[in-house]
Formats: C-alpha cells, sequence, structure tokens
C-alpha cells in the first residue's frame, strides 16, 4: 500500500469550511484535502451528510458512498437552524481561507452564511458555490441532481447502443466533474488571493459543467452544426476504435492510424481487409463502417482474448480488456489508499490521481465518523471549555 501522504502537501496550512454535503462539494474538498488542506466538515447533527445513510454496501457504521468522498476531513456536528449554530459556524469561517457550499441557490443567504455576510469579516475569503444550474440562467433558482442533469446537458443522448434508449453514465459525473472544475476554480483564487488580490466568489454549475465536459462532441454541434449521434461503444470519427468479441470476454481496440489498422488486419488473419481500397484510409472506414465492423468482428471472434490482445501487442495496435471494477483495482494495488476506520476496521479508498514529484499525495486520514472532531475544532474556534459544553448540549448535540 502507498505510504501515508506527507504532511507538507503544497495545501498544507489552507483551511477550508465545507458546508457542502452529497457529491459535488465534498468531492471537491477531498481533492483539497489530499493536497494538504485542512478540511473542517459541517453536518447536521441528526444523521449528518444524506450519504451516510446511502447503502448497501456497509463498512462499519457508513456507507461507502459516504466514504468515496469524505476522507482528509474533520467532522464537527452544528445544527445550522440554531442561531447559535450558525454564529459558531461564522466564528469558524472567520478563520478560513475557503468556504464550499452547495445549498439551493439562496439557502446560504438566508442562514446568515451568504458570500456577502462572510467576505463582511473574512475580505480575503474565497467562497465556491456549487448549483445546479448556472447563476446567470433562467434555471438558477432551481435544485438540480445530477441524473437530470445528465438528461438535459446531452450526455445520455449519445451514450448506449446505437438503437437502444437514452443511458447515463454509471456514475454521478455531472457531480464529479463539478467538484474538478471548481477545485480548479478554488486554486485559482487561492493564487490570486495569495498574491494579493481581494477574496473570490468561486462559481460553478452542474450543468455548466455537464456541457463543458461534452468536449468533442460538443463542438459537433456548437461549430459543424451536427446533431451527434449514439455510437455505443464506438468513435463517432475513428474507425476501428471500439469493442470486438472474442470466445471469450469482449476486448478493447482503439486504431488510430492506417498502420495499426493493417497490422490490427493481419493479427486477425485477414491481411485483405487492410490493403482494400474502402479502408485505406480512416476517413474510408468511417464512410464504410456498417461493411468494416461485420467482417472486422468475424475475425476476433476466433481468438481467445489473451491470445487475440497478445498477438495485436506485438504488433502495436492499441488494445485492451474490459475489466469489472473489482478487476481494476486488482489489477493496480498501487492505486488504493489504506485507511484504519473507527467502525470499519481497515478500508481502502481510491487514490489521488494526482502526483507530485512521483508521490501521489492522498490523505490517510479515514472519512471522519459524524461530529467526530466536534469539541476539538470548537476550541480552535476560540471557545470556551464552558462555551463547548453549552455548545454540546445545544446545537452541536447529537443526542
Amino acid at each position: 500500500m502507498p505510504a501515508a501522504a506527507p504532511t507538507n502537501g503544497p495545501l498544507a496550512g489552507v483551511r477550508v469550511l465545507d458546508l457542502s454535503r452529497v457529491l459535488a462539494g465534498p468531492y471537491c474538498a477531498m481533492v483539497l484535502a489530499d493536497m494538504g488542506a485542512d478540511i473542517i466538515k459541517v453536518e447536521n447533527p441528526k444523521g449528518g451528510d444524506i450519504t451516510r445513510a446511502w447503502g448497501p454496501p456497509w463498512a462499519g457504521d457508513e456507507a461507502t458512498y459516504y466514504m468515496s468522498a469524505n476522507r482528509g476531513k474533520r467532522s464537527i456536528a452544528i445544527d445550522l437552524r440554531d442561531p447559535e449554530g450558525v454564529a459558531i459556524t461564522k466564528r469558524i469561517a472567520a478563520t478560513c481561507d475557503v468556504v464550499i457550499e452547495n445549498f439551493i441557490p439562496g439557502g446560504a443567504d438566508k442562514l446568515g452564511l451568504g458570500w456577502n455576510e462572510l467576505r463582511a469579516e473574512n475580505p480575503s475569503l474565497v467562497y465556491c458555490s456549487i448549483s445546479g444550474y448556472p447563476h446567470d440562467s433562467p434555471e438558477a433558482p432551481l435544485p438540480g441532481f445530477d441524473f437530470a442533469i445528465q438528461g438535459e446537458g446531452g450526455i445520455m443522448s449519445i451514450t448506449g447502443d446505437v438503437d437502444g434508449a437514452p443511458m447515463k453514465v454509471g456514475v454521478a459525473i455531472a457531480d464529479v466533474t463539478s467538484g474538478m472544475f471548481a477545485a480548479n476554480g478554488i486554486l485559482a483564487a487561492l493564487f490570486a488571493v495569495r498574491g494579493g488580490a481581494p477574496g473570490r466568489r468561486v462559481q460553478v454549475s452542474l450543468f455548466d459543467a455537464q456541457l463543458a465536459w461534452l468536449v468533442n462532441r460538443g463542438t459537433e454541434a456548437s461549430i459543424a452544426g451536427w446533431e451527434p449521434e449514439r455510437f455505443g461503444n464506438a468513435h463517432p470519427s475513428i474507425v476501428p476504435y471500439e469493442t470486438f468479441p472474442t470466445t471469450g470476454a469482449h476486448i478493447i481496440v482503439a486504431v488510430g492510424t492506417d498502420l495499426q489498422f493493417r497490422s490490427f488486419c493481419d493479427a486477425i488473419g485477414s491481411p485483405e481487409l487492410g490493403t482494400d481500397a474502402r479502408f485505406a484510409t480512416n476517413p474510408d472506414r468511417v464512410a464504410n463502417r456498417a461493411v468494416l465492423i461485420p467482417l472486422l468482428q468475424d475475425g476476433t471472434s476466433r481468438f481467445a482474448p489473451a491470445a487475440l490482445l497478445a498477438a495485436l501487442a506485438e504488433r502495436d495496435v492499441p488494445s485492451g480488456p474490459v475489466r469489472t471494477i473489482p478487476e481494476a483495482l486488482a489489477a493496480a494495488p498501487y492505486a488504493l489508499q489504506r485507511h484504519s476506520h473507527p467502525t470499519a476496521g481497515e478500508i481502502d479508498t481510491i487514490r489521488s490521481p494526482i502526483a507530485f514529484d512521483g508521490a501521489h499525495l492522498t490523505s490517510p486520514k479515514h472519512p471522519p465518523l459524524l461530529g467526530e472532531h466536534t469539541r476539538e475544532l470548537l476550541l480552535e474556534a476560540g471557545l470556551s471549555a464552558a462555551e463547548v459544553d453549552d455548545a454540546l448540549a445545544g446545537p452541536c448535540s447529537q443526542r
């Protein structure tokens, strides 16, 4: 297993108040935690982040869903419906460099935890709001959730079988990418503030994030005026670039050049396809996709998957297996971060993909129990011992 992340990550000393819940905001905060930031996760004393209950599967007393986006944080239980709880939260915010929230638009302002109020006490604050829809759109006041955003943002129209029903991505990808974009925005704002600029408000919406990661498929519509089609596992502009059957599992073949195409044809014992004028160049193959692909499938279906992958590797044809998630993790034990959890024992999360000087800085701190750090964080906020006892009996009570 990887060694514990160093304590001198690039964000060491940065303090973040995480008022968010579910996935986009928590994932954003976890990205910052892995780079060394101190993340203070505020949770409702009665149940905490709702993803704690989003099981099965479970590990100890927690849903693994919650564990996926909350390592490296400290949890404080505060009832934000209680004025005293809001007052405590403001005291903590005044000590932080960053605040992250994903309330329904206007919700943080109603609580007295909005951008204008918090920056009045902390002018250099970076304040990140993650919403369902862009702040400058007609839908701005509406709540948003990943599945709806995938549908409204176009990705479902190009995902799934060619003649099948619209299909969402297998993870909450609009949430995850929103968290990534938000982390990028926060880092840019911190860079500006450290250079002497005033505090910034960073705003990211699930809908904007969804449109942004359409990338080339989006510009097919915005530049070329096309309506992108659904191609299943195939590529709209490159052929052959999809899954192919074998005597066992399907494999992936991702041909990128004409030479690779000819090598693919040689590997499956069909060299004549590589010299056929109908398939000589990629534009030819795209135009004749419907003819070519069944011929290639006939060839690959005669091979065992391991044998065909070996033959393709020998010829430098990009290819690979189609793994289940357990198979993918088993093939990459180096990509797991081990944590000692108070109720679940030894658990593994998937490490940060970002490496600095060869080291993947991934927080070794376990996803916290609800309110696990309430007392220490209240004391850090400057409350006296008596005030802490009052808070634990009041807005921070989990009873």
